[in-house]
């Protein structure tokens, strides 16, 4: 690859990484690409950050070419309103993700869009509740636990699937780390009953929020100085 690669190159080597037996793994799971992802950061870190390729490579619309222009982009060049017009055009949940993580969250605008998010559906939601985990988990002054434990318990039962995961995610950081809303966030997982029954590979801790809290409480205490 040339020193100073073109669109046209980067859409050639991610074309190369595709693997049919991937792409198929991954529509299982709801999402369109096929390249293995360390292999996409490792083309990241080569590339560095170079924003103006990262718009185009977002321009193409393939979701391999935005996953990677999620890594070399400037987050903190991005408006509140670029980035609200580009997550309504997402339709995949890693992209999602990683735009919400790697775009959004060292981005200037994360309390706004989280707000402006929050109540959205399917995938907008799930960003909206993604930035609200994060303020429980590293930020919580200023946040209204019991009012988002409402919301929680009035909604999530019913969410879209992506948004409920985003949404049992944050109940659950909630009983984690707020011992005064730990009670309240445990009988709320235990009514909903959302995820009781999803599987958990051996020695994984199971997304049943009761249970998820019970164990990591149980992990930070013994990690506790006496």
């Amino acid at each position: 690859m040339s020193a100073s690669p073109t669109l046209q190159d980067i859409l050639c080597e991610l074309a190369a990484l595709e693997d049919p037996k991937m792409r198929e793994t991954n529509a299982r799971r709801r999402d369109d690409h096929g390249v293995n992802l360390a292999q996409l950061r490792a083309l990241a870190k080569r590339l560095k950050t170079q924003h103006e390729l990262a718009l185009d490579l977002w321009a193409t619309g393939g979701t391999a070419a935005r996953l990677l222009a999620t890594l070399i982009c400037k987050p903190k060049a991005f408006s509140a309103a670029e980035l609200d017009a580009m997550i309504r055009d997402i339709r995949w949940p890693k992209l999602l993700d990683w735009f919400t993580v790697n775009v959004v969250k060292p981005g200037r605008h994360a309390e706004q869009l989280r707000l402006a998010w929050k109540d959205g559906d399917d995938l907008v939601g799930r960003a909206g509740w993604s930035l609200t985990t994060e303020r429980v988990v590293k930020n919580a002054e200023g946040l209204d636990l019991s009012a988002l434990l409402d919301q929680i318990e009035a909604e999530m039962k019913q969410a879209p699937e992506p948004k409920q995961w985003a949404m049992n995610h944050c109940l659950a950081e909630i009983g984690i780390h707020h011992r005064a809303h730990r009670k309240r966030a445990i009988a709320i997982g235990e009514r909903l009953a959302v995820l009781i029954d999803y599987p958990a590979s051996p020695g994984c801790t199971p997304p049943y929020a009761p249970v998820w809290i019970a164990e990591m409480v149980r992990r930070r205490e013994q990690t506790e100085p006496a």
